[in-house]
């Protein structure tokens, strides 16, 4: 062979062993200096790879270092993983267990950094539980918060000016009815917070407590009083006095303020803690890309709402177009004969073997729902007066595929799906887009953080703390805060 052949060919195989892809690298793990969550993450997306064209060489060849100095000089105590979605997009997740300095950031491809590798931090890195609040307005802007929402704009309308004192007095009077309603009255106060509870099952009102602790380490909150609703279904009927009570679920027969659920707002402050489910692990724990899934729809879930069981009679009937079973029998017993039997749990990862997800009210709203859209399958949504707080943003047939409330078109929705194939998968990627956009960690602290800061500027008089109210403080924690002197210090 000629020389400047051989020369040539040797050039083609340097060329190809050394191939890099473009990447973008973003996220808020990515400034965690003013960004501060129970579980920081990022993204590293490598732009030229997707479903059909990733390999798994890609996540062997695919690296990253998370390294930092604690305030004794030792490495710093963190945890991180790597979430691969099998389709050129890793989620980076790291937990800090202590105050960190000297943060680096190393991503590798081929045991060499990949473009503005490594990504170096100066200051103090706080973990989630220091307590190290800053001022609201500030923290809103560092923390990328929107500056409102509509769903708030709309919850607050009938608040103008309220006299909180008034307001707890009538709801009391109204719902304090112990075998039926559970609420709490809260306060904030020079950041510190506050309860009375009523009624006989309380135990909710640690999702509650967890995330006013979460906010109070991060901002001053300003001084307020809300009342929480602890039960799953809203309480204000429309055409009633309006009373300001906060919910984790409206609908459209009520006008409660509606927060983001206890379910993923538990997901949001325990991601990387004791939930292994959030809208995040859901991204990287799917097996199959789109095409290797199987054609049908699944379910699983327990008998909280009749339509559930209809949705069994339509999977026995079309056992080609759906894999439907119940896991429990609570609210109908009696008919376990007839429905059942019922199936054991089935990994919620497990779900997305199949490319459709059918999402049915239980007692209210299903709370599985930013799960299902993160999942990247096709959500096909039974219609509900019950909503969520981010409801309102979401399109049918660009974010999901609509369902009759009685289900009676089930059916040929899935199978206009199954049909038009490539306009389900845009969707089911539309609703995945849409979930990283809306419905991640930081967004669901925004959104607390955005609706209370909101509901303070409502309240009129003096806000005080009633004698006999339960002090809920926040949990001793050793770390070291760039602007205040923290309580404890045993590591300094």
């Amino acid at each position: 062979m000629p020389t400047y052949l051989l020369k040539f060919t040797f050039l083609l195989i340097l060329f190809h062993k050394c191939l890099c892809y473009e990447t973008k690298v973003f996220g808020p793990g990515l400034q965690p200096v003013n960004i501060v969550m129970p579980a920081r993450y990022f993204f590293v997306n490598f732009t030229e790879i997707d479903e059909n064209s990733y390999s798994p060489d890609l996540a062997k060849n695919f690296a990253v270092e998370i390294t930092g100095k604690s305030f004794k000089k030792d490495a710093c105590r963190l945890w991180s993983n790597t979430l691969n979605r099998k389709d050129g997009t890793f989620i980076i997740r790291y937990k800090l267990y202590e105050t960190c300095s000297e943060l680096s950031i190393n991503i590798y491809y081929k045991n060499k950094h990949i473009e503005n590798s490594p990504f170096k931090f100066k200051g103090l890195i706080q973990p989630d539980q220091c307590d190290c609040p800053q001022d609201l307005q500030s923290w809103l802007k560092q923390y990328q918060c929107p500056l409102s929402y509509t769903q708030i704009v709309n919850d607050l309308k009938p608040f103008q000016q309220v006299d909180m004192k008034d307001q707890v007095a009538k709801i009391i009077d109204k719902y304090h009815n112990p075998q039926s309603t559970s609420f709490c009255h809260y306060v904030i106060k020079d950041n510190q917070i506050y309860r009375d509870c009523y009624g006989k099952h309380i135990e909710f009102n640690m999702f509650a407590d967890n995330v006013l602790l979460s906010l109070t380490r991060k901002v001053v909150l300003p001084d307020m009083e809300l009342v929480i609703n602890l039960g799953d279904w809203p309480l204000l009927s429309k055409g009633t006095e309006p009373l300001p009570i906060f919910s984790w679920c409206g609908s459209t027969e009520t006008i409660d303020i509606v927060m983001p659920t206890y379910d993923i707002t538990e997901s949001t402050l325990e991601n990387m803690g004791r939930v292994t489910l959030d809208t995040l692990s859901v991204q990287g724990n799917i097996d199959r890309k789109w095409e290797t899934r199987e054609p049908r729809a699944f379910w699983r879930g327990r008998d909280s709402r009749a339509e559930r069981l209809k949705l069994i009679d339509i999977a026995r009937a079309h056992p080609e177009l759906i894999n439907a079973s119940l896991t429990n029998f609570f609210f109908f017993r009696e008919k376990e004969a007839q429905y059942g039997p019922k199936l054991p749990h089935v990994s919620f990862f497990k779900f997305f073997d199949y490319k459709y997800q059918i999402n049915i009210d239980g007692t209210v709203a299903a709370y599985r729902l930013p799960y299902l859209l993160a999942g990247g399958g096709l959500v096909l949504k039974q219609e509900s007066p019950y909503y969520e707080h981010f409801y309102g943003q979401l399109k049918p047939y660009v974010h999901y595929v609509p369902v009759k409330r009685d289900l009676s078109d089930l059916v040929d929705q899935l199978k206009w799906v199954i049909k038009y194939d490539e306009k389900a998968h845009d969707i089911a990627k539309n609703a995945r887009i849409f979930a990283n956009e809306n419905l991640l960690p930081q967004h669901i602290i925004c959104y607390h953080a955005v609706l209370f800061n909101e509901w303070s500027k409502r309240i009129s008089g003096e806000i005080t703390v009633k004698e006999g109210m339960t002090h809920v403080p926040q949990t001793k924690f050793a770390c070291h805060c760039a602007n205040k002197e923290n309580t404890s210090h045993e590591e300094l």
